[in-house]
């Protein structure tokens, strides 16, 4: 029992490694904070539709954990500049890409709407503390996207 329970804590330790690291990582992560926070507050989505959402985040982190351990690898077992590593990175780099385009993709498909959208407007320009508070969350999410990264890339 015990192993199977330090499998999670390395896990959360990878997880915070990507954060820490990897700014297209915490991009990702605030993207769906944000989406989450928009869809439980303007949207009323089926619980079929919160599967689609959350699958679609999972996939997009999933890629960037990957797209991160294959990058760490490669610079391992070849630190000097090599084709055939540099095509695995851009490989994996582009499974990143068509991850995070598909998840526009649903995006779209889940929150298209342009009436919502000018209630979603009204909402934030109708109160000028909530307008104070977007531009504020905006701001953070900004500044933790681009914290200087980690350096030590183990």
């Amino acid at each position: 029992m015990k192993k199977f329970l330090k499998g999670f804590v390395y896990a959360a330790r990878g997880i915070a490694h990507a954060a820490a690291a990897e700014r297209n990582f915490r991009f990702h992560l605030c993207a769906a904070a944000f989406v989450v926070f928009f869809a439980a507050r303007f949207y009323e989505l089926s619980r079929g539709e919160w599967a689609a959402l959350l699958l679609t985040f999972a996939a997009v982190m999933s890629a960037e954990l990957f797209n991160t351990a294959a990058e760490r690898l490669a610079d391992k077992v070849s630190p000097e500049k090599d084709e055939l590593v540099r095509r695995c990175k851009d490989c994996a780099a582009g499974a990143v890409l068509v991850t995070a385009v598909f998840a526009v993709g649903v995006g779209i498909a889940l929150f298209w709407d342009t009436a919502r959208f000018s209630e979603i407007w009204a909402y934030f320009t109708g109160e000028p503390y909530r307008g104070v508070l977007l531009a504020a969350a905006l701001a953070a999410a900004g500044c933790a996207v681009f914290l200087p990264e980690k350096t030590g890339r183990k």
